[in-house]
């Protein structure tokens, strides 16, 4: 294979990158995505998926997405618009509906795409776009693919969000992620939906680490905070996280979704999700509504009250989060690392978190709880970062 020089000012950037250790890659998993993952022929137990719930290898899932594949066929052929929006589409979108009480629904291959949609189609010169500052990149590209103006309030902080709607003067879009996927924690939604009925701003919330493993009927943060959808008009989640599947979704009103489908590039240019996937969210869905979805949010709760009593003890800080995401603020991406393969090498899976993914100098290990750890297996996680905390204290 013949090998291409890249230009100078690519080997530098990534020469940077490693001296910073902020040097990323990917990792071959050779098993199915479970609590105990296959590298390079070793297992791990694993504290790093966003598979919440534990519905990715669900015998349920499986099933329906096999028979579905050979009703359907692998591909939609064409975008929704054209002639790939097919029944199955259309059962998940009404029973999304029914669930989350919104009127319609917009199908999408990937959370990113769907939040580059809606942001992309309703800002514009005329309407500005606030968000968090620690917003999901995906809502981020999407305010700079709408050209509007763009600003960013204090992480978390209404009354810096009210000065910059001050400040700006016309209405436009306020964004906020519903549940932190770095940090962990949540948005003041019932706040922010104040402040964006007061000023007329639309606001879109992304529930894509919430929906599924929060609130009792699973329904995110909205339930959480008794939201309606006339409180937040734009709900975006996903299905690749708690649902265990693929893809993502935005709930909104009847007119709303026939605005995104005249002016949502992503949606109009894109090729529907396979059909065999929109059963298999279908399903997801039975099982995240069902007694057998509500045992395993009760088994996650139970999960992460276990960890943050032990992580008192710790001499890092663990992030103010009450859902599945865990982060143990590190703070030098050195150290990070250095934590994170001390764990591999006692046969634990959990990623290094650093910049940029991440502000500078707040490095972490983002550990993530699934209702299919085991009691015990949360207890030799805790016990083996009590190990390596007490052997770098001597």
């Amino acid at each position: 294979m013949p090998r291409f020089k890249a230009p100078e000012w690519m080997l530098a950037a990534l020469a940077e990158r490693r001296e910073q250790h902020l040097f990323r890659s990917t990792h071959v998993v050779a098993s199915p995505q479970t609590t105990r993952l296959k590298q390079n022929g070793q297992e791990y137990l694993a504290f790093c998926s966003n598979d919440y719930l534990g519905l990715a290898n669900h015998p349920v899932l499986k099933q329906t997405m096999s028979d579905a594949a050979l009703e359907y066929g692998v591909g939609s052929g064409a975008s929704h618009l054209v002639c790939g929006h097919l029944d199955i589409h259309d059962a998940l979108e009404h029973e999304l509906c029914e669930w989350l009480g919104y009127e319609r629904v917009l199908l999408f291959s990937t959370g990113y795409m769907a939040n580059l949609a809606v942001i992309s189609a309703l800002a514009s010169k005329q309407r500005p776009v606030l968000m968090d500052k620690l917003n999901h990149a995906s809502l981020i590209d999407g305010a700079r693919l709408s050209e509007a103006v763009f600003k960013r309030y204090l992480h978390n902080d209404t009354d810096s969000a009210k000065k910059h709607m001050q400040r700006l003067e016309m209405p436009g879009v306020l964004a906020t992620d519903g549940i932190f996927s770095m940090d962990g924690d949540k948005a003041p939604l019932v706040e922010l939906a104040d402040l964006a009925q007061q000023q007329d701003w639309l606001l879109v919330v992304d529930d894509a680490h919430g929906l599924g493993c929060l609130g009792q009927h699973g329904k995110g943060c909205l339930e959480l905070d008794g939201l309606s959808a006339e409180q937040v008009p734009f709900l975006m989640g996903t299905f690749g996280k708690a649902f265990g599947v693929a893809g993502a979704f935005v709930a909104c009103s009847n007119d709303m979704a026939d605005y995104l489908t005249q002016f949502a590039r992503p949606y109009i240019y894109t090729t529907a999700m396979p059909p065999a996937v929109a059963a298999t969210v279908l399903a997801s869905l039975g099982l995240i509504r069902s007694a057998e979805g509500q045992q395993r949010r009760q088994m996650l709760s139970s999960h992460v009250q276990y960890l943050r009593q032990r992580a008192e003890s710790w001499p890092y800080e663990i992030m103010n989060s009450d859902s599945a995401i865990q982060p143990l603020l590190i703070g030098s991406s050195e150290t990070a690392l250095a934590i994170s393969d001390k764990l591999m090498q006692r046969g634990i899976l959990c990623k290094a978190i650093r910049p940029p993914t991440v502000p500078p100098n707040t490095a972490r290990l983002r550990l993530t709880l699934s209702a299919d750890h085991s009691h015990k297996d949360v207890e030799y996680l805790c016990d083996t970062l009590d190990s390596i905390f007490n052997d770098d204290s001597k």
